[in-house]
């Protein structure tokens, strides 16, 4: 909680009164980020709404009735959208390499439904791990040095995207997930395990064993990239940076 918290504030990812949408895929990291939001709203300074988001890409056997049940419990509204998304990719289209495709279409529909609910922001569950290796993704794929930033302004439709887990560990969220029992949906995903993302989260996981602080260093290198945080005042829980 305390990590979530302060990459809110270092990045101003949550204004006053907005009403802010979590994507849900089903997955451990947006799961976690749905309960850290949710409990940041009994005592966060700034107040805000939520509801979340799920889009269904089609697949058979993609059941969210226990994420249902959680968003019942935390007294937060649930959508999920039903498309056509995986039929298209798979069937109609045969991509060789469907997962860009997939995120833009996905990323199309659960926008709209945003800002259908009167959204501002929309909350991907994006952790440490994944900003590292989205860093190498780029590099080694696109030639260039990229990261998500913790706060994206789509000029289209005047949504922010913020990803409130960024100086969280993968093992944390693992951990999270195992102590509080959050009903994560398994994917039904063919290609699942197969991505050029999971070659690139092995690369990672190799290299760390081999540099000590391999994964502080270069999310360090990262937030350079970022730009400056705020300076806090001391309180336990937040440091200075």
């Amino acid at each position: 909680m305390s990590k979530v918290r302060r990459a809110c504030e270092d990045y101003d990812m949550i204004q006053a009164n907005e009403k802010i949408s979590v994507a849900i895929s089903g997955g451990k990291d947006s799961l976690a980020t749905l309960m850290a939001l949710a409990a940041m709203r009994r005592f966060y300074p700034k107040p805000y709404t939520l509801s979340a988001i799920t889009v269904d890409l089609g697949l058979e056997g993609f059941d969210t009735s226990g994420v249902r049940d959680l968003c019942d419990r935390l007294d937060i509204p649930y959508t999920v959208i039903k498309t056509d998304i995986a039929k298209i990719i798979f069937d109609d289209r045969a991509e060789s390499n469907p997962c860009s495709l997939c995120a833009q279409m996905r990323k199309g529909a659960l926008n709209a439904e945003a800002l259908k609910q009167g959204c501002t922001r929309v909350a991907y569950g994006h952790n440490r791990d994944d900003i590292i290796q989205t860093f190498f993704l780029s590099l080694f794929y696109e030639g260039r040095i990229h990261s998500p930033l913790p706060v994206t302004y789509l000029d289209r439709t005047h949504i922010h995207v913020i990803r409130p887990l960024i100086y969280v560990p993968e093992m944390d969220v693992v951990g999270f997930a195992k102590k509080y029992s959050l009903p994560v949906v398994k994917s039904p995903c063919p290609i699942d395990g197969y991505t050029k993302r999971e070659a690139m989260k092995h690369y990672v996981s190799n290299e760390r064993t081999k540099y000590k602080d391999f994964d502080s260093v270069i999310f360090t290198a990262i937030k350079g990239m970022w730009g400056p945080v705020k300076i806090h005042s001391k309180r336990k829980g937040n440091t200075h940076d």
